[in-house]
Formats: C-alpha cells, structure tokens, sequence
C-alpha cells in the first residue's frame, strides 16, 4: 500500500513542466538555482518528483509578478534552505520598495500640482552640478537625458557651459520622478515633447493612471504569491 502510494506520487519532469508552459530544462534550471528542493533519483539516474515539487514551483510562479525574477528565486531558496526568516526579510524589502514607489507616485502629482507657469529664462536658471545635486543623481545623468531628448539647456556662450532654464528643470524634475517610476527614458522622451508642445501637464494624466494601475497589480500579485508560499511552507511542514 505504502509502495503504491509512493509510486503514485512521483513526477518527472515533464509533469511538472506541462502544467505551466514550461520546458523541462527550466524544472532543471529551477532546482539548480534553488527553486525547487533538491529532486530524488531512480537508480537508473533519472530525476522524480513529488507534489511538495509541484507546490514549490507554484509558489515561485506566484512570487514572480509582484517580487520580480532575482528576489522571488531568492525567497524560495532561503525557504528551501530553511532559512525562513531571509524570506520573510526579502518580502519585507519587496513591500518597502512598494510603498516607498506610492510615495513617489504622490510625489509626482504633488509635484504637477505645484508647478506653476513655466518661463524660459530668469531666476530659476541653474547649471547642470547645481541641479543633478538637487535631483540626487550624477551629471552624467543629466547629459544623457540631454542625448535622449528629454532637457534642451542651452549653452552659455562665454564659457560652453550647460544652462537650464525653468522649463528644464521642470522637464528634469518630471523626467527623473518617472524613471523612478520605471519608466524608459524612450517613453519618457514623447511625453515631455507633448508637456512642451501643449504648454501643460494633461499628457502626463494617462501615465499617471497607468502607473497607480501598475501598482495595484503589484499589490494584488504580492497577495497571490503570499497565498502559495503559505501553502507551501505548510507543506513542508
């Protein structure tokens, strides 16, 4: 009876595999990287697996959307090794991260809220250390969003320096709250072109649901990934 039962709980590979898409090479992938418990061998060599395997692979599965790839393999590995208390610090961390990008998405509509008219000169000039110190990033940053489209400043013509003029550092400013956001400087670069072209903030609007979109997905698919590893540390018992 026991045998039988043994028997019948076995998977190979391809078990496991077919019920995601997967190839049977990513099973194997997944073990070595410390995905899934070590796999048992028939005395032939041939790697079987049992429902804890299925279980495991389920709960990385569900970690991936709301954790990323790098921090839901993490996770698993640390539960594998029983080292639970590393997983709960690295979802720890995941939801930090969440919360401090909420921050940053009200940070942005604050800071839409609060620009006012834009000139082209006057007092808001500044060159390019001043204003990478202010937006706590490095001036090369500041030149490569020059080469990608998204600040113009001008140059001083007595000495080549770098001048930005207020409509610069409000393009700087929005530029550098969206790529926190995890937006690509290429969906970046049109948005601010529109900003400029119209006068005005409404292309941002869309952007703006989309990213309060992003983050409920976020939330929702952290939830989902919490429920399987649940399951899955219960299992393991």
């Amino acid at each position: 009876m026991g045998r039988n039962l043994k028997t019948a709980d076995r998977l190979r590979p391809v078990d496991l595999a077919r019920g995601h898409g997967l190839s049977t090479q990513a099973i194997r992938n997944y073990e070595a990287a410390g995905i899934l418990p070590a796999a048992d061998r028939t005395p032939h060599g041939y790697r079987t697996y049992t429902p804890l395997h299925a279980s495991a692979l389920g709960a990385f599965l569900a970690l991936v959307p709301g954790h990323g790839h790098a921090t839901a393999t993490a996770i698993m590995r640390a539960v594998n090794e029983d080292v639970a208390e590393e997983a709960f610090r690295l979802i720890d961390e995941s939801h930090a991260q969440l919360l401090d990008d909420r921050r940053t998405l009200q940070a942005v509509e604050s800071a839409l809220r609060d620009l006012g008219p834009v000139t082209e000169s006057g007092p808001g000039a500044t060159f390019i250390g001043p204003l990478a110190a202010k937006l706590g990033i490095r001036p090369a940053t500041l030149r490569k969003w020059e080469r990608a489209g998204l600040v113009h400043p001008r140059r001083d013509p007595r000495t080549g320096y770098r001048v930005y003029d207020e409509a610069d550092v409000r393009d700087a400013r929005l530029a550098h709250q969206l790529r926190r956001g995890g937006y690509l400087l290429e969906q970046i670069a049109p948005l601010i072109a529109r900003v400029r072209e119209a006068g005005g903030l409404e292309p941002l609007e869309a952007a703006l649901v989309d990213w309060h979109g992003r983050l409920s997905a976020r939330a929702r698919s952290m939830l989902a990934g919490a429920a399987h590893l649940e399951s899955y540390l219960r299992e393991r018992g």
